[in-house]
């Protein structure tokens, strides 16, 4: 597998499964969901990579999800390809502005969503996340799973490597203890805040004199990675 998860909505089991058997041949792992209720769910605790979204879904429609996953920070990034049977303009460009990073339209060959998916997917990802990411010396490297710098390479635990590489592909942002626990431990993983202190420590001690400083704690808000002084 190439280690990318696709979220597919449709209350249609058959496309659902001719879905999942292109994703499966692509190498690709793949979640599915009946209704925006399940898929809403599952994006907040296993935060897959991308949703394949349909428009016609029971209850909430694909476009409410589409623009509720675009409000909330948590789920904002998350790339999302409308399915449409509908080919009117409106449509598309109504899907469009609700923050959808491409459609298309029903019936789509296995070969064509693939060729989309990973277009989108290509645009959607920042370096750290499938190629190396160097700060000032200190490289992460999500393929081989190692952090290293000048000296050699650094150890620390797969908390901390979490951490870090969400520190590093989110710079310059503060993020409160909860949120951090959202994006890197999960939305449904129960733990408490202080666990969050607990494992920015060790990060910063495994990072050493060097680079402690990247991690910076900004008082009554949160964390933040910065090469600015606090």
């Amino acid at each position: 597998m190439n280690g990318k998860t696709v979220l597919i909505v449709d209350d249609e089991a058959p496309i659902r499964e001719m879905i999942a058997v292109a994703l499966e041949m692509a190498d690709y792992d793949y979640l599915e969901a009946a209704d925006a209720r399940e898929a809403h769910a599952l994006i907040v605790d296993k935060q897959p990579d991308l949703v394949l979204l349909d428009w016609m879904l029971p209850g909430t429609s694909g476009v409410e999800l589409a623009r509720r996953l675009k409000k909330d920070e948590a789920t904002a990034d998350i790339p999302i390809i409308m399915l449409t049977a509908k080919v009117e303009e409106d449509n598309k460009i109504q899907g469009l502005e609700v923050g959808a990073d491409d459609y298309i339209t029903k019936p789509f060959s296995p070969r064509e969503l693939v060729a989309r998916l990973k277009a989108v997917l290509r645009r959607a990802t920042p370096p750290g996340v499938d190629s190396p990411i160097e700060v000032e010396g200190l490289t992460l490297d999500p393929v081989g799973h190692r952090v290293t710098t000048e000296e050699g390479a650094i150890n620390m635990g797969p908390t901390e490597y979490r951490l870090l590489q969400f520190f590093m592909t989110h710079q310059e942002r503060v993020y409160t203890r909860s949120q951090l626990l959202d994006q890197v431990w999960g939305g449904n993983v129960y733990v408490e805040e202080r666990t969050v202190d607990v494992h920015i420590r060790r990060l910063r001690k495994a990072l050493g004199d060097q680079y402690d400083h990247l991690i910076q704690t900004v008082r009554g808000a949160g964390y933040r990675f910065s090469t600015k002084a606090a």
